[in-house]
């Protein structure tokens, strides 16, 4: 074998190599980069989903937030609607006090009031009514005047008893019912 053939065998085995070594190279740069590719659109789709969660999320807090705010706005309005109109009653109440058949209601409150609680009873009621008061309830009227609405409080003359009839203690006592009729 030649000189020049030994070289050309090296400088060829040595192009192989180098060769070789840069598909390696390349190969190994392509891996990498597809790698990379790869994690780039991973850590993309998962900020995405990351992102759309979040966004739900926050869209969902918000709606929730804005029924509360609508159901506590319907129920302030509801409310208000009804308290108006317990004002209407108490007022319609007040004007039934100034009606003739209002003597006839303290006629029936009387007689209530001694049938549950005996004949030795006190009645008062409003300073309005003193002299209707004495007129139904004769001796058993105390002319010692109460701030209600209308109608008349008996208690036991030993004060161990007491019934409550006046206009305002009775709409208070069917403040639901009255509320489930207006509503």
């Amino acid at each position: 074998m030649s000189l020049e053939t030994l070289i050309g065998e090296i400088r060829a085995r040595a192009e192989a190599e180098i060769k070789a070594t840069i598909d390696a190279q390349e190969k190994e740069a392509q891996r990498i980069a597809a790698g990379r590719d790869q994690r780039i659109r991973e850590i993309r789709e998962q900020s995405a989903r990351a992102a759309g969660l979040e966004a739900a999320r926050e869209r969902a807090q918000r709606i929730a937030a804005a029924k509360l705010k609508a159901r506590k706005l319907l129920y302030e309005a509801r409310e208000h609607r009804l308290e108006e109109a317990l004002r209407e009653t108490r007022a319609l109440l007040a004007e039934f006090t100034e009606s003739p058949d209002y003597v006839n209601v303290l006629k029936r409150m009387t007689s209530t009031a001694t049938n549950e609680l005996g004949k030795a009873i006190r009645i008062s009621g409003r300073a309005e009514d003193a002299s209707r008061l004495a007129k139904v309830a004769g001796k058993l009227f105390d002319p010692t005047p109460i701030p209600v609405i209308g109608g008349l409080v008996a208690e036991t003359t030993d004060g161990t008893r007491r019934l409550n009839l006046t206009f305002d203690e009775l709409l208070r006592l069917r403040e639901d019912k009255v509320r489930e009729l207006l509503a």
